[in-house]
């Protein structure tokens, strides 16, 4: 974590962002967030309208826009106009987490008598990796060729599988993670300033639930500016992508090489076939069926079974492909 604080103007200085601010401001910024999660202090950003009820209720002290949308930031939040709040907010990001590109390799691990006396509950396989800052619960059991890395905790009871790399990840109790999978690595992000691709930094998490099951070879990104979350009781089957910013809810079933893109909402007791690929920013409804192979391309509400490319009712599949 990041201890550095600056004040508004000194951070935009920082940047090369040319401002229009009416007066000068003595409000200290301290971190980034999202429209919801921010809080006192931080900086967030606002340039798309399907975003607007999150705006009214955001706590953020400052917010990156666009000209067209400055007169919706609420009073009380500053309003820092620009072309692009988007590629100005990833500046602002790598001012705070100028480290977050990379995965470095630490020279805080343990060895193996830390291990045992630090977990005294522990199984583990050969060639167990374990960071210092990781907390592991009771009864945990890991396979071979691990690696647990920093910003991680394992709840009770949970089962990780050999040859798995977990950081930037918190799993509840009860978890079952298969073989060969990655969990909190960053996600595929980009943007593009002037036909040149800039990355966007990831500085989430991936949170697992309760009584979960991730299958083998399933990758799931940690978020960008908020978590990844698996909701209790959902189970995902072999070579699944889950994106960054993804929220799957509880009782979900997903069947093996799904794909889902980022900041896509999935609700409850939601079932998706086979080799589905769903694009990002969706809301998927609770009880919903979504067929094998089908490509979700729009939202999709409370209680539907769609199928096909791009995905439709079932009604309407049927009598177009009678």
């Amino acid at each position: 974590m990041h201890k550095k604080e600056i004040f508004l103007d000194h951070l935009l200085k920082a940047i090369n962002l040319p401002t229009l601010l009416k007066k000068k401001q003595n409000l200290k910024i301290t971190n980034i967030a999202d429209l919801v999660s921010a809080k006192t202090k931080t900086i967030s950003f606002f340039s798309n309208i399907k975003y607007q009820d999150q705006l009214q209720k955001s706590k953020a002290s400052a917010i990156l826009t666009t000209e067209k949308y400055k007169n919706l930031i609420p009073k009380n939040i500053v309003a820092i106009v620009c072309k692009n709040p988007e590629i100005e907010f990833i500046k602002v990001a790598n001012f705070f987490y100028p480290d977050s590109y990379f995965s470095k390799v630490s020279n805080k691990n343990l060895n193996s008598r830390e291990i045992k006396k630090k977990f005294k509950t522990l199984k583990h396989g050969i060639n167990l990796y374990l960071e210092k800052d990781v907390k592991i619960g009771k009864n945990v059991f890991v396979g071979n060729n691990v690696s647990i890395k920093k910003n991680c905790i394992i709840g009770n009871n949970v089962i990780i599988g050999s040859n798995v790399v977990i950081e930037n990840s918190i799993i509840s109790e009860n978890v079952h993670i298969g073989d060969g999978s990655i969990l909190g690595k960053k996600g595929f992000g980009f943007k593009f300033i002037d036909k040149k691709c800039l990355r966007i930094p990831h500085l989430g998490n991936v949170v697992i639930g309760k009584d979960c099951e991730i299958g083998a070879n399933c990758v799931i990104d940690r978020g960008s500016i908020k978590n990844t979350v698996i909701g209790d009781r959902t189970f995902l089957d072999n070579l699944i992508h889950i994106a960054h910013n993804v929220c799957i809810g509880k009782d979900c079933i997903i069947a093996g090489q799904v794909g889902i893109a980022g900041s896509t909402i999935i609700g409850n007791n939601v079932f998706i076939g086979g080799q589905a690929g769903i694009s990002g920013h969706l809301i998927i409804g609770n009880n919903v069926n979504i067929a094998g192979k089908s490509g979700v391309v729009k939202n999709i509400e409370d209680n539907q079974t769609v199928m096909g490319y791009p995905a439709t009712s079932l009604k309407k599949f049927l009598k177009k492909n009678k």
